[in-house]
């Protein structure tokens, strides 16, 4: 099958690109949305390219590059009563929520800026420039991959 490419959402001052370098791998847990959830469950592979990109902050920007590095599998948080992430409806044996692993790949010597992916012709489809998106896990085309791979 061949490779696909996400875009993960995380706040900087909750989990930012630094901490990742410097961490070099990290489970997503805690995505608590049916359409993000069941692009980590049914769409991602192993060896998939990641757009990391830093969201809810002053200059929204892709801020590195990951790959993943594990497929889904339940979210621990999910059963732990203590997270904030508990749902006390998923049962063990039945996991309502999925998370994947991604391992860090490159920080990007000037992050992408949301302002500056607006203004690329190439990208003006990207579910991350439509209105009203707030998905934190997305797809990206491969055109759209590569558009922003060439600017990094």
């Amino acid at each position: 099958m061949p490779k696909q490419f996400w875009l993960m959402k995380s706040e900087p001052d909750v989990y930012g690109i630094d901490q990742f370098e410097k961490d070099s791998a990290t489970g997503w847990s805690g995505v608590r949305n049916y359409q993000a959830r069941n692009f980590m469950r049914d769409g991602m592979k192993v060896g998939d390219g990641v757009l990391f990109y830093h969201s809810s902050c002053d200059v929204p920007a892709i801020a590195g590059l990951a790959e993943v590095s594990r497929a889904a599998h339940p979210d621990p948080t999910q059963f732990d009563a203590k997270s904030e992430f508990y749902d006390a409806k998923s049962k063990r044996d039945a996991p309502t929520w999925m998370m994947v692993e991604i391992r860090f790949v490159k920080k990007l010597k000037q992050p992408l800026t949301l302002d500056t992916l607006k203004k690329i012709p190439k990208l003006k489809n990207m579910m991350l420039l439509q209105r009203g998106s707030r998905l934190s896990v997305q797809p990206v085309k491969p055109d759209e991959w590569e558009t922003v791979i060439g600017l990094t």
